[in-house]
């Protein structure tokens, strides 16, 4: 059975890409847990997945011997080798371009992503109001996101990205996360595709699990005071 490491629901977005792919498109995985203790070279994470990856990084997919690090490389081996599932839209045109936005979702909205962490069990619209105010790189991405989001909903006709769940949604579904923690505006299209993600069975599943959790890190004291 596959093996996929990750690391706290609340908190690791990149985790939570590969493992709601795997849970919502019903292909077995064991999950191992790495709670981010640290990240110091001597930190009980980077002790458990030393000799696991090179990255010492989640998440980290095992098949047998086989390890496979990066949420696009996770992504594509689940593809390549449960090809029934269907992960990448069956057209070519459309699977070209579901690459194109998980790409870009890889390499870019960085001032997004920085300006706001994931953090699920966390309520900050006033965050987000503020961040969204001072910041216009922050207000160019979401700008961005909304554009692409509100085009592929259009020409697919929802309730997905690309008509049914496939891996843009498990891409996008911790910037879903990040909207509803901080508040952020979003057109009405794009609210009902946030109701219909959150409610998958696979997507819930890891909200559930990151609400379940107890041991919050430090840097998000200063946002839990201010809720």
């Amino acid at each position: 059975m596959l093996k996929l490491y990750v690391g706290n629901k609340n908190y690791s977005s990149w985790s939570m890409r590969p493992w709601v792919l795997l849970k919502q498109a019903g292909i077995p995985f064991e999950e191992v847990m790495v709670r981010f203790d640290s990240f110091e070279a001597g930190s009980q994470f980077k002790r458990t997945l030393a000799g696991l990856t090179p990255a010492g990084k989640v998440p980290l997919l095992q098949d047998g011997d086989l390890a496979v690090w990066d949420t696009l490389a996770i992504a594509e081996y689940a593809a390549e080798t449960c090809p029934e599932k269907q992960l990448w839209p069956k057209d070519a045109k459309a699977r070209a371009r579901a690459r194109s936005v998980c790409a870009e979702m890889h390499s870019g909205f960085s001032a997004l992503r920085t300006a706001f962490p994931m953090n699920i069990e966390a309520s900050l619209p006033q965050v987000g109001a503020l961040t969204l105010r001072d910041q216009p790189a922050v207000r160019a991405d979401l700008q961005r996101l909304m554009e692409m989001w509100g085009e592929l909903l259009k020409q697919h006709g929802g309730p997905c990205l690309f008509g049914s769940f496939s891996i843009p949604d498990a891409y996008f579904a911790p910037v879903v996360m990040r909207i509803r923690t901080y508040g952020l505006p979003v057109p009405a299209v794009v609210s009902a595709y946030i109701e219909h993600l959150c409610a998958l069975p696979g997507i819930k599943a890891w909200i559930d699990g990151a609400l379940a959790e107890q041991d919050f890190l430090a840097f998000e004291e200063p946002y839990r005071m201010s809720r």
